[in-house]
């Protein structure tokens, strides 16, 4: 494990808690106070395109960044909350250095190898939440766009794997794909019992 870092503070959020299918991503994020970045907020607060072009700059500007993911069946197996927290852990564990701080959106601490601040808000209130929420919201948005033209007929490139009508009129007709939560009551109702 590298050594800490007193003075690195690291941003960390994830994206992808509500959809039915689909990983839940986090990101970690220590950005360069020497080459800001304009811009920065809460990624659902920007548009599609802004989020893309300050994606860009917050990989190619930041000390360190990285993601970290917990998978369908990692949330059927310890819920929603706690994969998010794992792939809160495993993005930071992925960044290279060990941060002296750790700024976490929300009220729970991931319980990372690190001192935490966690706030409420927070992907509103500390840039480098905010960047972090970006790039996990952004990677998982790519990856729905992929699911997508694997799983056609389900529109993951529309609703992102959210519970919307065109969603939930697919899972009733085609049946939940392998990246379907089960444990999400939209799909385990549909789910035969030997599912």
């Amino acid at each position: 494990m590298s050594e800490m870092v007193m003075h690195l503070v690291a941003g960390v959020d994830e994206a992808g808690r509500g959809p039915l299918a689909g990983p839940v991503l986090a990101a970690a994020v220590i950005l360069d106070p020497a080459r800001p970045i304009a811009g920065l907020n809460d990624s659902k607060k920007l548009s599609q395109k802004r989020r893309q072009e300050l994606d860009l700059a917050i990989r190619a500007r930041s000390l360190h960044w990285a993601l970290g993911r917990a998978e369908a069946a990692e949330i059927d197996r310890l819920n929603i909350l706690q994969a998010s927290l794992l792939a809160m852990r495993r993005a930071v564990a992925s960044l290279g250095v060990v941060p002296g701080l750790a700024l976490v959106d929300g009220n729970q601490d991931p319980r990372l190898s690190c001192p935490v601040r966690t706030i409420v808000g927070g992907d509103g209130l500390e840039p480098a939440i905010a960047a972090a929420s970006i790039l996990a919201k952004v990677a998982r948005d790519r990856e729905l766009l992929a699911l997508d033209a694997v799983y056609p007929g389900y529109g993951f490139a529309r609703h992102k794997g959210y519970p919307t009508k065109i969603h939930l009129q697919a899972l009733a007709e085609l049946g939940p794909t392998p990246e379907h939560r089960r444990s999400f009551g939209p799909v385990r109702r549909l789910l035969k019992p030997e599912e």
